[in-house]
């Protein structure tokens, strides 16, 4: 080999090296998803690819409206565990409310301009929402597990792996997510 070959070698080794640390280094911060259920209708529509910024809570406290993923006890069908997607409804110290389809916090009925349907099934009585834990529940509230199933109930800020922040795909909806 001639020393030409050999230092084109040497930089598409350094290029490969330098391109593998910068998407560590992002994966750090970014987890790209698929959406794989339709729990989000109309906001997320099955097989959306999105990203999540894996950091969003440590340097901000979820807000109310905010599209999160997490881990639960679930197991998908291989047996892996299984990840929801879900919209923050209630915060630390609120109590919510769920009843004849309207879902108030701390009293006041909750505006839901993001929801499949106007109604929300289900009874929840007064419940406080406790320290590190929030209250979640997916668009479309007549196809979702989430809070109102003791099976997921309240979500802990540890369980929470993401934020969800931007849509990639579809294509004619590519932008930040609310």
């Amino acid at each position: 080999m001639n020393k030409k070959y050999i230092n084109e070698l040497k930089e598409w080794c350094k290029d490969i090296i330098i391109a593998i640390i910068i998407a560590v280094i992002i994966l750090q911060f970014i987890k790209p998803t698929f959406v794989r259920e339709t729990s989000m209708l109309p906001t997320l529509q099955e097989f959306n690819f999105l990203f999540l910024s894996k950091q969003a809570y440590n340097f901000g406290e979820p807000e109310r409206g905010d599209i999160i993923v997490f881990h639960t006890d679930l197991k998908t069908s291989d047996g892996d565990e299984k990840m929801l997607i879900k919209r923050v409804i209630g915060l630390p110290g609120e109590t919510i409310h769920i009843k004849d389809g309207q879902v108030m916090i701390n009293g006041e009925v909750l505006d839901e301009p993001y929801t499949k349907e106007p109604f929300t099934s289900g009874y929840v009585e007064d419940k406080v929402i406790a320290d590190n834990s929030l209250f979640v529940m997916g668009d479309n509230r007549q196809n979702s597990i989430d809070s109102r199933d003791p099976i997921i109930g309240l979500v802990e800020m540890d369980d929470v792996y993401g934020k969800a922040v931007f849509r990639l795909y579809p294509f004619n909806e590519i932008g930040l997510l609310n």
